[in-house]
């Protein structure tokens, strides 16, 4: 019998779960928002600590999802020696040996956790940056001025290597799908990749969402708590 022209397309099998996808998205929106809000004055200020708040929150949560998460989402399932890197990319270089990986591939791994490392790195620092003229992170008063000074220093390095590798990401996604013909960006829309790339049974089943849920309420609650008692700051010049 001939196929169905007309027939429904399989949609795939599923990889990503919600919470990695939402982390993913809402963490660009995040730090594109910080970035945006630190180049504008007056009351911007206040909107570069909410999305600095947001990607803090989202970066410690995903951190911990790479330990309870769903298969893919575990840092178990893709970080790899060098021996396992040094291969992949070996395998790169070669169209009829490449085959793309069911989650992120032995590189791609590492540059997540760096990236992830980074962002944890740059947010915690603003917990305790200033301005240099009088807005102040919520943890200013734990520290002394010139702490304070070093840990801005760091905010910003961290933040023009940060740009760097988002760079060089969004470059390696781009050339991905020109030279390999291998889309890194709609599973992380939809959550799912081809069946031909995911055998049968590799599937993840759900993504936990009551469990991701909780992680994030803690997170946030912890938080508010701690910006809650950190001693009153100012900066002043004068």
């Amino acid at each position: 019998m001939a196929a169905d022209p007309h027939r429904e397309r399989s949609p795939g099998r599923r990889v990503w779960d919600l919470p990695v996808r939402l982390t993913h998205w809402l963490l660009l929106a995040a730090v594109s928002g910080s970035w945006i809000s630190a180049e504008l004055a007056g009351d911007a200020f206040r909107w570069h600590e909410y999305c600095g708040y947001t990607v803090l929150v989202l970066v410690t949560f995903r951190l911990l999802w790479g330990l309870v998460g769903t298969r893919y989402a575990r840092f178990a399932s893709f970080l790899r020696g060098p021996r396992a890197v040094l291969e992949y990319l070996r395998r790169l270089r070669s169209p009829a040996a490449y085959r793309p990986s069911i989650g992120h591939n032995p590189l791609g791994g590492w540059v997540v956790l760096v990236m992830l490392s980074l962002l944890l790195c740059q947010a915690l620092c603003g917990l305790f940056a200033n301005d240099q003229v009088i807005n102040t992170g919520p943890l200013y008063g734990w520290v002394s001025g010139a702490a304070s000074d070093a840990l801005t220093r760091l905010h910003h390095r961290f933040f023009h290597i940060l740009q760097g590798i988002v760079g060089l990401h969004i470059t390696a996604v781009t050339l991905y799908f020109i030279v390999r013909r291998d889309n890194l960006v709609w599973p992380m829309l939809s959550g799912r990749k081809p069946a031909s790339e995911v055998p049968a049974g590799e599937e993840i089943q759900g993504s936990r969402l009551w469990l991701a849920l909780l992680l994030v309420v803690l997170l946030g609650a912890a938080l508010a708590l701690t910006i809650r008692l950190a001693p009153q700051a100012s900066l002043s010049m004068f």
